[in-house]
């Protein structure tokens, strides 16, 4: 299986979910799910799409599989799941609000990877119902890295009760010294489509944005969340980093990346104090943090 391949079920994952979604209800009463897990197995990263990752998001290190590009070679299988008839959630108007990566063993981008896909939790959040999605990748039977992310369906919660919310508790959004200035393009979400093969309409164009009720196209939450990791020294030592989306970047922006003195946290604002991503991460030898 080759990335070419997963861009392509990517696009038809897409167009699925435009079919699907309509006839789907958050919030429905017993609503559970499915127990499949999706698996690719020799999944093998071709050189010119890890390269065009690698430039649109910063990363310089030779050799080096950026930690988050595995999410991104999963995420085909995610979003197959994700617009199967037994997921109760509409895709169209998911929102992803945070991440959690991890990686137990460095892969070198010429082996040969074999990625795990399946719907974790589904529970309730204060604007919706939230799922928890998990990626696993191996190599040679080995789990060498794995991702959870959360994905909020919005809708109506008035007479529920309140519930514990899934996935970690988001992180405070106090702000850091601010350490770059970052002009965003108005075409980044489409370049980063290209590299990625997530071209979400919400990420494109105007237009196609403000049929999602957007008024311009926004960035990638993952462009940001790699673009602050490319940003740091030596990131291919990072093994952890756990990430909140606060709010939509519209395209085009200026924005300020931001870290703390250690290194550690980071955080993604813009004019006003509006802070778009907040996250914190962990390198080899140091445990990450509660």
């Amino acid at each position: 299986m080759s990335t070419t391949a997963t861009s392509r079920g990517l696009t038809a994952s897409l167009v699925r979910g435009a079919v699907t979604s309509p006839f789907k209800r958050a919030g429905r009463p017993g609503a559970v799910l499915p127990a499949d897990r999706l698996v690719a197995r020799d999944v093998r990263i071709a050189p010119g799409p890890l390269a065009s990752y690698s430039r649109i998001c910063g990363f310089s290190e030779p050799d080096t599989l950026p930690l988050t590009y595995p999410h991104v070679l999963g995420f085909p299988l995610a979003m197959r799941l994700m617009t199967g008839r037994s997921f109760p959630l509409p895709v169209v108007g998911l929102v992803h609000t945070w991440i959690e990566i991890t990686r137990h063993h460095a892969p070198h981008p010429t082996e040969v990877l074999e990625l795990t896909v399946y719907a974790d939790a589904l529970a309730p959040h204060r604007r919706g119902t939230e799922v928890t999605m998990v990626t696993e990748a191996r190599s040679g039977g080995e789990l060498v890295w794995e991702s959870r992310s959360g994905y909020l369906s919005r809708h109506s919660t008035r007479g529920a009760p309140p519930a514990a919310e899934a996935g970690p508790p988001a992180l405070p959004a106090v702000e850091l010294p601010a350490a770059a200035e970052w002009r965003l393009p108005g075409d980044l979400g489409r370049r980063y489509g290209a590299a990625s093969g997530d071209r979400n309409p919400i990420h494109l164009y105007p237009l196609t944005a403000r049929l999602f009720g957007f008024p311009r196209a926004i960035a990638h939450g993952m462009w940001t969340v790699a673009r602050c990791l490319a940003e740091t020294a030596e990131p291919g030592r990072i093994h952890y980093v756990r990430a909140d989306f606060r709010a939509p970047v519209l395209l085009p922006a200026t924005v300020t990346y931001a870290v703390d003195g250690v290194g550690t946290a980071f955080q993604l604002r813009s004019g006003g104090g509006r802070v778009h991503l907040t996250g914190t991460t962990a390198r080899d030898g140091a445990r990450p943090e509660s």
